[in-house]
């Protein structure tokens, strides 16, 4: 295939969030190395999550989220929509892609409508367990959908759809080559802790106290790495410091797939990103699911982990410091549990979901890898 300017170029379309852009991302890296150019449209979110994102350009989109009640603020939703689907028409007509590839969030509703106007061939992505509700409203007209998981797409739309796994970013490939940490009665128990967007602050809130409940015996061993958000670091850095427990905290941290692979368990959220990404490293976890996440998503993608025995769950409602406590002590007194929760945790990762997107992508665009 010819590179440069004249090679096929493939628009990814993705909500401005780690979840949605890590998968675009993976999938970009393919399709660079195919030989393929790739721009990205998102929203204005995505600051954070761009440093080796392999795109031409970046393409900002007026989106907004379809929500019920007020009568004028469901108006200028459709306002907005209405007005990023015609500038997207506009763009999409300038640069002429082969194919459209949405991985959710309502940022990508305008570029997908765009397309389907101009008779270009679409392709969603669903990384969770149960479709979310923007790639829902595109399903029926895209030329085909690509999932994370089996059965993800309604019963009437599977004869388009494709179970690609969830493409993981590069450092993830790289993380999940390592071993997982040896464990001994004298080694250090490291912990990685982190809950996205909108679940640091109850990790701030829980996880510290819980710690300080250990038996000293396992207190004295840990070393944490821990996502904060800036107003809740202080006083998390302080009981941390209280509790004589090495930690680094931080807002974000740019290499955390290594930091997840030098650890012996992660706490967190149950995002799709998340959840594929602990599979892909082999490591386990314990998963809090956001309970108001839409559609309950964060749960069916964790319940779906855990069924296969590679993490364990805590509904929201249970995570207490006390309950945290003693699953941990639990944990830690066994000591051939955590490496074999690791082990299952690696065996539902799916490292080639990427290079079996890229097939499909060029399929539906036409274009040979």
């Amino acid at each position: 295939m010819n590179s440069g300017a004249k090679a096929p170029l493939i628009l990814l379309a993705a909500g401005g969030t780690g979840g949605h852009l890590f998968l675009a991302e993976a999938l970009a890296n393919v399709l660079v190395a195919r030989g393929f150019r790739v721009d990205l449209v998102t929203d204005h979110r995505v600051s954070n999550y761009l440093g080796k994102f392999p795109a031409g350009d970046v393409h900002a989109v007026s989106a907004d989220t379809l929500r019920g009640g007020n009568p004028l603020r469901l108006a200028l939703t459709f306002f907005r929509l209405g007005i990023g689907t015609l500038r997207s028409i506009f763009l999409l007509l300038k640069l002429r892609p082969k194919a459209v590839v949405g991985f959710g969030g309502y940022p990508t509703l305008p570029p997908m409508f765009a397309a389907k106007v101009l008779f270009i061939p679409t392709i969603i992505h669903d990384a969770n367990a149960v479709m979310g509700r923007a790639n829902r409203l595109i399903a029926k007209f895209a030329s085909a959908i690509a999932t994370g998981y089996p059965r993800t797409a309604d019963a009437l739309l599977e004869y388009k759809a494709t179970r690609t796994g969830n493409p993981v970013r590069p450092a993830v490939a790289a993380a999940s080559r390592e071993q997982y940490p040896a464990i001994s009665e004298t080694s250090p128990l490291k912990l990685v802790v982190f809950g996205g967007s909108q679940g640091a602050r109850i990790m701030s809130e829980i996880v510290p106290g819980a710690l300080g409940k250990l038996d000293e015996k396992f207190r004295s061993r840990l070393e944490v790495v821990q996502q904060s958000r800036g107003e809740d670091l202080v006083e998390a850095q302080a009981i941390y410091r209280r509790l004589n427990i090495k930690a680094e905290l931080a807002p974000f941290f740019s290499d955390l797939p290594a930091k997840i692979a030098a650890s012996h368990l992660v706490i967190g959220r149950s995002g799709a990103s998340t959840v594929s990404e602990l599979a892909a490293i082999g490591r386990p976890s314990i998963l809090v699911p956001l309970p108001h996440a839409i559609d309950n998503d964060q749960l069916a993608n964790a319940s779906s982990l855990a069924a296969a025995g590679g993490a364990i769950v805590i509904r929201q409602n249970e995570f207490t410091s006390e309950r945290l406590a003693s699953e941990l002590t639990t944990l830690f007194n066994d000591p051939l549990r955590l490496p074999a929760i690791a082990k299952a945790a690696k065996a539902e990762g799916r490292l080639d979901a990427a290079e079996r997107l890229a097939d499909l992508v060029a399929k539906v665009a036409g274009v040979a890898p």
